[in-house]
């Protein structure tokens, strides 16, 4: 599974414990760019930050490959799709992946992608 940068958010929100037990159940994956969004966002508090390093240092973070650009490039080539969101769903895509979010609209219309969105499923 890999985890898109608004759950991991959620995640560390003391009333979304459903969602921890799930990533501490399913073995989750980041894409670098959920690294890189949920730790640039600017009006981080220090706690927060120091909460979300500890989880990227636990779980796998996927670095941007050709490969995964390559993907990207063509998802945003059949449909408008945020950077960030194409890069999500292309390293997906590339790793065989279920992808963990609640921005299911983002990410609907990509047929190679399975997606569940654990605040409604």
């Amino acid at each position: 599974m890999l985890l898109d940068s608004n759950i991991i958010i959620y995640a560390i929100k003391p009333e979304f414990s459903n969602l921890r037990d799930l990533i501490e159940k399913g073995h989750p994956k980041v894409s670098a760019i959920s690294y890189l969004e949920v730790l640039g966002y600017h009006k981080l508090t220090l706690e927060d930050k120091q909460d979300f390093e500890e989880f990227f240092n636990i779980v796998p973070i996927i670095h941007i490959t050709q490969t995964i650009i390559e993907e990207a490039v063509i998802l945003r080539r059949q449909r408008k799709m945020s950077l960030g969101d194409s890069i999500i769903a292309a390293t997906t895509i590339v790793h065989n992946l279920t992808l963990i979010t609640a921005n299911v609209k983002d990410f609907q219309w990509v047929q190679e992608i399975t997606i569940v969105n654990p605040l409604k499923d």
